[in-house]
C-alpha cells in the first residue's frame, strides 16, 4: 500500500533535536574595561534620547487651551 521512500542522505539533520552533546562549551570571556564602557555609553545614550524625546514631546501632546474671549478688531467694536 505505502511505498517506502529512499532514505535522505542527510537524515541526521532531522534527528538533531534529539541529539544531546556531553561536551560543554567554553566559558564566555569577560568584557574588558573598554567594552564595558562602550556598552554603558551606548545604553546611556539610548536612555537619554528616549527621555529627551519624552521631555520635548510632552508639550505637543497637551490639549490646546481655547482663549476665553474671542479676539475682535477695534474697527468691529464701533459698529
Amino acid at each position: 500500500m505505502f511505498l517506502r521512500r529512499e532514505p535522505v542522505p542527510f537524515a541526521f539533520v532531522s534527528e538533531a533535536d534529539r541529539f544531546r552533546s556531553n561536551v560543554t562549551p567554553p566559558p564566555r570571556e569577560r568584557l574588558g574595561k573598554a567594552q564595558l564602557a562602550a556598552r554603558t555609553l551606548v545604553g546611556l545614550t539610548v536612555v537619554a534620547g528616549l527621555a529627551g524625546s519624552l521631555l520635548f514631546g510632552m508639550p505637543a501632546l497637551q490639549p490646546v487651551k481655547v482663549p476665553e474671549k474671542s479676539q475682535q478688531s477695534a474697527a468691529s467694536q464701533g459698529r
